[in-house]
C-alpha cells in the first residue's frame, strides 16, 4: 500500500511509497481504510525533533477512514464502520482515567513505540502510535471512534485532534466566561477552533494574534473581533483592556517565548491557557515574585483538556447545528502524492487546515 515517510528526524521532507505494509494486527485490533486526514502542527514538529518520535515512522494522527477488519474480542467495531482515529484512547483502568481525568491517559503514548509498519528496509513507525499518512492503519481497536453517517470523512479527520484541542481549550479547560476578553495566539486549525470556542462561551473580545495576514483575515470570519499582528499586541492590550490585561489568552504557538508574551497579556488573576506542544528543552521562566503577586492562573490543556468522546460528540453536535465551521478550516486539499506541498503550505502559514486526501 502507499504511505509517507520519514526516514530520519530532522528531514523536511516525506517520502511516498507504494511498498509499506501495515501490522500489528490481532486480537483488541481494528485495520482501518483512511479516507481523509489532516496535517496538523505537530506532524511537523515530530518530523523536526520537537516532540519525541521514533523513526522512520509515517506521520499523521488527525484521520478518519473505514473499518476493514476488527481482531478478536472486539465489539464495538465492525467492517464498513466510519470512524475518527483517536490517538489518545483511555484505558479506563489508570489512576488517571478512574478521576474523570481521561486526557491524561498514557495508554495511547505506550503504542507510540510499537511498529505499525514494515517496508522491505526494515520496520516503521506511527506517529503517536497510529501514522494516517497511509492508506491503512492498524491500531488498538479503542483508537477507531465510530462516528455517524453523516459526518464526511474531511471533516471527522479535523475532530481527530485540531478542532477537539481547540474548542476544548475554551470550553472545558478555560471555561471562558460570557462577556469576557479573549486573546488567541497563533491562528491555525488549532488557534482558530479556541476562537470558536470562546465565541460559543459568548466573549465580548476576541483578538486573534497572528503574524500570517490571511490566518487573520480568517479569524475575522471564524468570530474574532479584532485581528492583529504580534507587534500591535501590546498597542490592543491597551485600547481593549486599558492595559490592565486579557481575561483569558491562549497560546497556541508551543513557544517559550510566545509563552511569556501571554503572560504578560493575561490580566492579574486571569487565566493563561497554554494549548501549543512545545519542546521539552524549551523553559518558560516566572520569577516566584510574580507568580504569587499577579495570581495568574496558569492553565496547560491536553488534547482539549476533557473527555475526548464526549468532546466528540458534542463537536459534532455543534457542528449539525451550525454553531461551529468546520468545513471552512479547510482552506487546502491535495493527494498523498503532494504530501511535501501541504508541509509547504503549513510551514509559510498559507492553510489553517490542509486535507489530504487518501
Amino acid at each position: 500500500m502507499r504511505a509517507a515517510v520519514l526516514h530520519e528526524i530532522g528531514q523536511d521532507k516525506l517520502e511516498v511509497f507504494d511498498d509499506v505494509e501495515a501490522v500489528g494486527f490481532g486480537p483488541g485490533r481494528a485495520r482501518i481504510r483512511v479516507r481523509a486526514t489532516g496535517l496538523c502542527h505537530s506532524d511537523l514538529s515530530a518530523m523536526g525533533g520537537v516532540l519525541p518520535q521514533p523513526a522512520p515512522f509515517v506521520p499523521g494522527h488527525e484521520g478518519a477512514g473505514e473499518i476493514i477488519e476488527v481482531g478478536e474480542g472486539v465489539s464495538h467495531l465492525k467492517p464498513g464502520d466510519r470512524v475518527v482515529v483517536c490517538w489518545l484512547p483511555t484505558c479506563g483502568a489508570c489512576p488517571a482515567c478512574k478521576r474523570g481525568q481521561t486526557e491524561l491517559c498514557l495508554a495511547g503514548f505506550m503504542n507510540a513505540g510499537t511498529p505499525n509498519f514494515k517496508r522491505p528496509g526494515g520496520e516503521v513507525f506511527g506517529f503517536a502510535g497510529t501514522g494516517t499518512f497511509a492508506e491503512e492503519v492498524v491500531v488498538d481497536a479503542g483508537c477507531a471512534v465510530p462516528i455517524p453517517d453523516d459526518v464526511p470523512f474531511d471533516i471527522a479527520a479535523l475532530i481527530g485532534c485540531g478542532v477537539t484541542t481547540g474548542l476544548g481549550a475554551a470550553l472545558n479547560t478555560a471555561d471562558v466566561e460570557a462577556g469576557s476578553s479573549v486573546a488567541v495566539i497563533g491562528c491555525g486549525g488549532v488557534g482558530i477552533s479556541a476562537v470558536q470556542g470562546a465565541r460559543l462561551k459568548g466573549a465580548a473580545e476576541i483578538v486573534a494574534v497572528d503574524p500570517v495576514a490571511s490566518r487573520r483575515e480568517s479569524a475575522l470570519k471564524f468570530g474574532a473581533t479584532k485581528a492583529i499582528s504580534p507587534d500591535e499586541l501590546a498597542d490592543a492590550k491597551q485600547q481593549i483592556t486599558g492595559g490592565e490585561g486579557f481575561d483569558y489568552v491562549f497560546e497556541v504557538v508551543g513557544r517559550s517565548a510566545t509563552a511569556r508574551t501571554a503572560y504578560e497579556t493575561t490580566r492579574r488573576g486571569g487565566t493563561l491557557v497554554i494549548v501549543g506542544a512545545g519542546a521539552m528543552d524549551d523553559f518558560l521562566q516566572l520569577n516566584m515574585f510574580e507568580l504569587f503577586f499577579d495570581e495568574k492562573r496558569i492553565l496547560p490543556s491536553m488534547y482539549g483538556g476533557g473527555d475526548v468522546l464526549r468532546s466528540y460528540e458534542r463537536t459534532i453536535a455543534l457542528w449539525r447545528a451550525g454553531r461551529v465551521d468546520l468545513a471552512g478550516l479547510i482552506t487546502h486539499r491535495v493527494p498523498l502524492t503532494e504530501i511535501n506541498e501541504a508541509l509547504d503550505q503549513m510551514r509559510t502559514g498559507t492553510s489553517l487546515r490542509t486535507c489530504i486526501e487518501i
